[in-house]
């Protein structure tokens, strides 16, 4: 069960009378309570059908005491339980949810963990109703989920201004979301998403970033090295030492991984970058650029700078004096 599959039953009229919704990616749990708050019930029967409680602040006895009330002026009732995680004695809604009201749509939300399987809880909902576990979007297929994303508002995106999106936010969902949607209002009559309306409508530059950071350092471009980081100590939330290194660290151990692989291929290199073929023909830029020995020093650079970053044996070097000076000790090597 997805949360795309949910909403296409409720859509269609059908309801089961309790979901259960659990797990580490509170995107897809907010999306489901949120089309059951707004969506389920018309205005008018919301105001006599609609309930909502608070895992904090609510008691189970009130929570099932709601179930149980029959619907006013309507087919159905809503009752919703968001932020369940902090209900005192959950495992007492069991006696509501064994034999539950088949007009009320209850809804659970109980985010960035899971219900103990063994309880007669878990084991109930799970052989009854409907349970939806929320899993975090893995990082080789966040590309594919944004640009699908992209594609169902009938817009296009090309290859650098989704590598500046979803590299810079990472696997923030709801801010990939309300980034997007930000870009379509601004792009008005225009269809494709491009670098420019990254820089200019999400506020990454194009120019100034740890990507092209990245690129800088893999070609051994220093003077373009040192402008960026510049950049990065007037603007200081552009681009923080603590994101710089460890993208620059999975960047270069992944150019490591080359040197050990049969088939050097762009084909076969681009499955270490998720099947992105722009960041593969740099790879191989760089694995060209540097030797073996060379990359396996940059690794060590970058393990030592990070140690310096958080204080270990250094006396307080500001953020871009490191990264200076790490920019030269890699692109002379």
């Amino acid at each position: 069960m997805s949360a795309e599959k949910i909403i296409g039953d409720w859509k269609k009229k059908n309801f089961k009378p309790v979901y259960w919704l659990e797990g580490e990616e509170p995107y897809f749990i907010d999306k489901v309570i949120h089309y059951a708050e707004n969506n389920i019930l018309t205005e008018s029967e919301a105001g006599f059908n609609l309930t909502i409680f608070y895992g904090r602040d609510a008691e189970w006895a009130s929570v099932v005491n709601a179930c149980m009330r029959y619907p006013m002026f309507s087919e159905n009732q809503v009752v919703l339980l968001k932020e369940a995680q902090h209900l005192k004695d959950i495992e007492k809604l069991e006696s509501y949810i064994e034999k539950p009201l088949a007009s009320t749509v209850f809804v659970v939300g109980y985010k960035d963990k899971k219900i103990d399987g063994r309880s007669k809880l878990a084991k109930t909902i799970k052989q009854k109703y409907e349970y939806f576990n929320s899993e975090k979007i893995k990082e080789w297929k966040l590309n594919e989920w944004v640009m699908e994303m992209i594609n169902s508002l009938g817009f296009t995106i090309n290859e650098m201004a989704l590598r500046l999106l979803v590299e810079h936010i990472g696997n923030d969902l709801s801010r990939i979301e309300n980034e997007i949607v930000k870009l379509s209002l601004n792009l008005k009559e225009r269809k494709n998403i491009t670098e420019n309306d990254i820089e200019n409508f999400v506020g990454i530059s194009k120019e100034y970033n740890v990507f092209e950071l990245q690129d800088a350092l893999a070609k051994k471009d220093l003077p373009k090295a040192i402008r960026i980081i510049q950049y990065f100590q007037a603007n200081p939330k552009a681009a923080p030492i603590q994101f710089v290194l460890p993208t620059l660290y999975n960047y270069f151990s992944k150019v490591y991984s080359i040197f050990d692989m049969p088939d050097k291929s762009e084909k076969a290199v681009s499955e270490l970058f998720y099947r992105n073929f722009f960041a593969a023909r740099q790879a191989l830029l760089t694995y060209k650029i540097y030797g073996f020995a060379e990359i396996e020093k940059i690794l060590l650079l970058l393990h030592h700078y990070n140690l310096k970053s958080v204080g270990v044996n250094d006396t307080g070097t500001a953020d871009a004096e490191l990264m200076k000076e790490m920019a030269i000790k890699i692109i002379n090597l």
